[in-house]
């Protein structure tokens, strides 16, 4: 038995060994399945989530590592009223997703770079996302859409 804070709230997990990965813990333990499988090695990125606001690749971190940490899912993005955060606006605003599966890892990964610079430049974006991969190639969508976010997230147009 284990403890954690997912999306801003505790959640204790019972019968789970130490050592499987937080990305199955997630889906097939706690139902929160918007974070996806991709490779299963941390090398596209479609499984990222935020721990302690960092981006890790849930698919290789195990339940012992997130422990007593705090965790959020892209189910945790929208605030409590169910209204979405800057960044699933902007990329439902600039049409990001084709096939849609690896964007809950981008969105994660994106959501960690605005919290670390409010307004990243092209290079930051590039930078932050190299790990993420699109399969279907919308990367300058994936840039447009959190320059978006950044402005909304900062008031301006």
């Amino acid at each position: 038995m284990t403890s954690l804070t997912i999306n801003g709230k505790l959640i204790t997990v019972n019968d789970v060994d130490m050592s499987t990965p937080l990305l199955w813990v997630l889906r097939d333990h706690l139902g929160l399945v918007g974070t996806k499988y991709g490779c299963g090695i941390a090398q596209c990125g479609a499984c990222t989530v935020q721990l302690n606001g960092t981006p890790i690749r849930s698919c290789s971190v195990p339940l012992a590592t997130a422990s007593g940490q705090s965790v959020t899912t892209i189910e945790g993005l929208a605030d409590e009223t169910g209204k979405l955060h800057p960044l699933q606006q902007a990329w439902i605003d600039h049409d990001v997703p084709q096939c849609g599966y690896c964007q809950a890892g981008q969105i994660m990964s994106a959501a960690a770079l605005l919290k670390k610079k409010p307004r990243p430049t092209d290079e930051d974006i590039d930078n932050a996302m190299s790990g993420n991969i699109c399969r279907c190639g919308t990367y300058q969508r994936i840039r447009a859409a959190i320059h978006t976010a950044a402005s909304k997230m900062e008031g301006t147009p």
